[in-house]
């Protein structure tokens, strides 16, 4: 007994320099792009196109765009694509999001970012940051998980307590409720409103 107890002590104390390390490392990670984009958006010398490209440079170091796709179609209906309609869903979510993450920005009046600690979430962590400008603060959740490859990546992300893929799952699964992908592939392909 008192052996399974000592291993489970030892097991304790070998977990926890990890959920350290990975706090250290999501914290490292995020503060640097974010930190980078904010430098962007602070730099009026930059063409708005020149910005934006760098500003995608950046999220596509941070975001899984693809785990985002399939998670925001849902395993119901993901499962049922084949390889080309995968790809082709992917490539016009892709755009969308980003599309949309640079209108978010083109919003940008010298806000600041204030960051709170990453906490770990069983395989996973979750950091809060905060968009701050004068009295208004617009508070971000970002959840990102280690992927092997490619080190720690964004899944999703919760705008004022909203999950992106959630919100993204509701909208496609309301198209396809009454429509096929054909319709989806066709709503993603127009400009948002």
């Amino acid at each position: 007994m008192q052996k399974a107890v000592f291993i489970l002590i030892g097991l304790i104390f070998m977990v926890q320099p990890a959920f350290a390390d990975n706090i250290a490392e999501v914290d490292r990670f995020m503060k640097e792009r974010l930190d980078g984009i904010m430098r962007l958006l602070e730099d009026k010398t930059l063409q708005k196109t020149t910005r934006n490209e760098q500003i995608i440079d950046i999220i596509s170091e941070a975001f899984d765009f693809t785990t985002m796709a399939k998670l925001s179609l849902g395993k119901k209906h993901w499962t049922r694509l084949n390889k080309e309609d995968k790809t082709r869903f992917t490539q016009l979510f892709v755009e969308r999001l980003k599309a949309s993450y640079l209108e978010k920005l083109d919003l940008y009046d010298d806000e600041a970012i204030v960051y709170s600690k990453p906490v770990q979430v069983k395989n996973k962590v979750q950091m809060m940051t905060a968009l701050v400008s004068g009295g208004d603060k617009i508070t971000m959740l970002y959840k990102l998980y280690n992927s092997k490859k490619a080190g720690w990546r964004v899944y999703d992300l919760e705008l004022e307590g909203v999950s992106l893929i959630t919100t993204y799952r509701s909208q496609f699964n309301e198209v396809l409720a009454s429509g096929t992908m054909t319709d989806l592939f066709a709503k993603l392909e127009r400009p948002e409103k």
